[in-house]
């Protein structure tokens, strides 16, 4: 094969790369970096050009550089870390003096991309917008607010909640029947404590939440799941008194309760006296249609509406709210006790004050915009570079779902791995007991990434799909 050189003009750092001998490129192109390492022609620390560029510049496939980049990190020749590209790696073990790569297993290390799902962009929190909402609630506060705190939250935020839920969401509440807590978990605990017998579930979910419920003592029966979300017609034959749906865009599968269903399971709950528990994690982003209602409008007396502000602003915050039924709130504060102990009274002040403001109006639209350029971007990408790889899920929510073919999965995460990238497959979120065969797929957060590593976090992912 003829030499081919690359000095990745526009593309980051020169480097004078040759490709020859046997072997395919990618295999060259490992050999030479190997043998400009040995030599010490590419020293410890240096920093070798972005893989798009140096594709570019030696006429070879991007997956072809970005699996030499990968292989050497494996082997320890090079490391990745975000923010800072790919760099020769700094060894305290003499390098071989062959050309041979080194074939010890290379320690753990931490992602360079993350494409968990469930995690908003840390760094697009409003932090100047949040800080003068905290002056402003601060200098209002009254000197209650500095004693023991009520476990039903602070008033302010209660009636700023209750106008909020309405106008947004559809919820049909009052400051008395809203309880503040320390997110979605935290009511999950407090509800569990209270609800007389099993809680049936969909057959795709959060294990954390079914395990929080376990713990309590209460079986989970699970419900299939469909296109059209949680199949609640099965509901009588669980024995449940209680159901957790995820009812405006169902996790992880994504789409929303069919309105046939919404209607459905409110007059199973209206019938047999039980509750449906709304986990509405991220009704806020939507984008390809329009917003889905709570279902907690269709009945307030038979429907529990679970917020929080983990997605919209930060899980550090650790905020959430329920909007109870009449016959639940004395229950759930006798389970939370007698004061508060989970959430400050000056955050739950300033996320008041920050709603009443428009500043969190202003910042769920900023991000609205942000997250559905990230979806399109995810999409795009996917259509160009894995066509036969079918996306769902995408018309709401901070993740989308990635349609494998039977028997991928494990290899796909395996690649994942060992590339760098942080992703979730969808064996994890199917109920132990569901009689649904498992699907196999990867579950994709696009909210999670810095907004400047965002493409080569989808590059990465590309090379970890599996092939047509």
């Amino acid at each position: 094969m003829a030499d081919r050189r690359g000095n990745s003009e526009g593309g980051g750092a020169d480097l004078h790369v040759e490709l020859s001998g046997p072997g395919g490129p990618r295999e060259q192109l490992m050999r030479a970096l190997r043998e400009a390492i040995v030599s010490g022609r590419l020293a410890a620390g240096t920093r070798l050009p972005p893989y798009r560029g140096l594709a570019r510049d030696l006429g070879v496939a991007l997956n072809t550089v970005g699996a030499a980049y990968a292989e050497l990190v494996a082997e320890g020749w090079l490391t990745a870390r975000q923010g800072s590209g790919t760099r020769v790696a700094r060894r305290t073990d003499p390098l071989p003096s062959g050309t041979g790569p080194r074939r010890s297993a290379p320690p753990a290390r931490r992602p360079v991309y993350d494409l968990m799902p469930s995690s908003p962009d840390a760094a697009a929190f409003p932090r100047a917008a949040w800080l003068a909402a905290g002056r402003r609630a601060l200098t209002a506060a009254p000197n209650a607010a500095f004693g023991v705190g009520d476990p039903r939250g602070r008033v302010e935020l209660r009636e700023c909640l209750t106008g909020y839920l309405a106008r947004a969401r559809g919820v049909r509440t009052a400051p008395h029947r809203i309880v503040v807590c320390a997110g979605f978990a935290h009511a999950l605990r407090l509800l569990a404590a209270v609800l007389p017998g099993p809680v049936a579930v969909e057959s795709y979910g959060l294990g954390f939440h079914r395990s929080l419920l376990t713990g309590a003592g209460l079986a989970t029966p699970p419900l299939p799941v469909d296109a059209d979300g949680a199949v609640v017609a099965e509901l009588p034959g669980t024995g449940a008194s209680a159901v957790l749906l995820t009812p405006a865009h169902q996790y992880p599968t994504g789409g929303p309760l069919h309105p046939g269903r919404r209607a459905a399971v409110v007059d199973w709950a209206r019938s047999t006296g039980g509750l449906v528990l709304e986990d509405d994690y991220d009704g806020e982003f939507r984008y390809d249609r329009q917003p889905v209602g709570s279902l907690q409008s269709l009945d307030p007396d038979r429907v529990v509406h679970l917020g929080s502000v983990s997605k919209s602003l930060s899980p550090a915050l650790r905020l959430g709210w329920m909007a109870l039924p009449d016959h639940l709130v004395d229950e759930v504060l006798a389970a939370k006790g007698e004061r508060e102990m989970w959430s400050s009274a000056l955050d739950q002040l300033t996320l008041a004050e920050f709603v009443a403001s428009g500043g969190y109006d202003r910042h769920l639209r900023r991000m609205r915009q942000v997250y559905r350029r990230r979806r399109d971007q995810l999409v795009a990408t996917l259509a160009e570079r894995a066509p036969h790889i079918r996306v769902s899920g995408i018309a709401a929510g901070l993740h989308a779902v990635l349609e494998l073919p039977p028997g991928t999965e494990e290899s796909s995460l395996r690649a994942a791995s060992r590339l760098g990238l942080a992703v979730d497959g969808l064996a994890n979120y199917r109920h132990p007991d569901s009689a649904l065969p498992p699907r196999d797929g990867l579950v994709i957060g696009y909210g999670t990434p810095p907004e400047h590593v965002f493409t080569a976090a989808l590059d990465t992912l590309c090379l970890a799909l599996p092939d047509a």
